[in-house]
């Protein structure tokens, strides 16, 4: 047998099944179906009905109860990773200063020894400059103020005295306290004397 044939064939046979007797065939069971759903009295229709909205309410409450679980499993995740945030959020910042320490407890050891003041100096200066870089890689800067006018956003006025020339009434002449800003919002305000 060719292809041909077997085209043929396959034709035929789909010619057969869509003959009038198969459609004929099918309309009774459809019939039935009709006649089923009119032969139920109002009860039982209403009782129908009642069951399909029950189904429907099971289905809904099951969804319900399912995504509140889910929500409440999210909220208790991101509480627990947010404390986990908060007790271990400054870890990076402490390892960074460390070796700070480290240099700082070198240092004392070296002070109990040691008899040339000027060389203790330039240690706590190396140690001093190595500390503000590791707070500067962090984010934290100083807050500049000399000879800049007082501005209420980052400094605080703790003093003000007659300024000793015109240009510099306003401005600040000294810094009491350095003031600090951890990527760019202050966390300590510069303590200054205002000239007036």
């Amino acid at each position: 047998m060719d292809a041909n044939e077997k085209k043929i064939n396959s034709e035929e046979e789909l010619m057969n099944e869509n003959t009038p007797e198969t459609e004929a065939a099918a309309q009774p069971q459809e019939e039935e179906k009709a006649q089923e759903e009119q032969e139920l009295t109002p009860e039982e229709a209403l009782k129908q009905e009642l069951e399909k909205a029950q189904q429907a309410l099971d289905d809904q409450k099951d969804k319900y109860l399912r995504l509140s679980a889910e929500f409440d499993n999210y909220r208790k995740r991101t509480l627990k990773e947010k404390a986990e945030l908060i007790l271990n959020g400054g870890e990076k910042s402490l390892t960074s200063i460390l070796p700070v320490v480290d240099d700082f407890e070198r240092a004392l050891k070296n002070m109990e020894q040691a008899t040339d003041v000027a060389a203790i100096r330039e240690g706590v200066e190396l140690i001093y400059n190595k500390f503000i870089t590791v707070l500067g890689q962090n984010g934290v800067k100083a807050i500049d103020t000399k000879e800049k006018p007082l501005d209420t956003d980052f400094h605080e006025a703790i003093a003000v005295i007659p300024a000793p020339s015109e240009e510099l009434k306003g401005k600040i002449l000294d810094c009491v306290q350095t003031g600090y800003t951890l990527n760019e919002k202050v966390i300590r305000h510069a303590k200054v004397v205002v000239g007036e």
